[in-house]
């Protein structure tokens, strides 16, 4: 099997000299050999950090997996190729679309076997439960602003009667435009403590509000 061996380490690390590039290499090629795999290329993304997914050196070679210049990408450490789940979850679903694989040579990732498929779906799933918990908590951060009277995406705070007056106008079918110049004849003050009240941010208002 063709197999591209991948390196990265961040700028930090190489100032540590910690997992260098070098021992990287030195593992994967030693597996590749144990495994009677031929290693085509190696490929590197040196001052690059596993947040980023833009790496030139990853980005090289995605491609050419997807372009079946080779089977499988292996790398030492499996933080060497993501850092995020996300983004690994991501690299996870091309390998499976694209029918490559993918080995990771410090933890069970390795999804020529069995072992390495199952875990491919254990991060799969917990990808998918940080998805919906960190979405539970926009919803609930959201609930607490209406509930204290703040605006979504403003700074300042709304003041509740401030809000009754603008979603009872709107109700009564007055424009944004309309409800901003009343709020300004009558100094009312705005959510950022500006010189006056626009119509964008009544509609933002009353679409938080649900009042359309």
């Amino acid at each position: 099997m063709k197999v591209i061996g991948y390196t990265r380490v961040s700028t930090a690390e190489q100032a540590k000299d910690g997992w260098t590039l070098t021992q990287q290499r030195n593992a994967i090629e030693a597996e590749c050999e144990r495994r009677g795999w031929t290693l085509i290329e190696v490929i590197e993304d040196a001052g690059y950090s596993g947040t980023n997914d833009c790496r030139p050196g990853l980005r090289r070679a995605l491609d050419m997996l997807k372009r079946r210049q080779a089977r499988a990408i292996a790398v030492a450490r499996l933080d060497r190729l993501a850092r995020s789940t996300q983004h690994l979850c991501e690299y996870i679903a091309a390998c499976k679309k694209q029918k490559w694989s993918m080995v990771a040579l410090d933890v069970d990732l390795d999804t020529t076997t069995a072992n390495g498929r199952f875990m491919v779906r254990v991060l799969a799933a917990v990808a998918e439960w940080e998805s919906e918990v960190n979405g539970e908590r926009v919803r609930e951060g959201m609930a607490e602003a209406r509930a204290s009277g703040k605006v979504f995406g403003f700074q300042a705070q709304v003041e509740p009667a401030t809000v009754t007056r603008i979603t009872r106008a709107r109700r009564r079918g007055d424009s944004f435009a309309v409800i901003a110049k009343r709020l300004d004849a009558a100094r009312v003050p705005t959510p950022g403590g500006g010189a006056r009240w626009y119509p964008s941010t009544i509609e933002r208002i009353c679409k938080r509000e649900a009042v359309a």
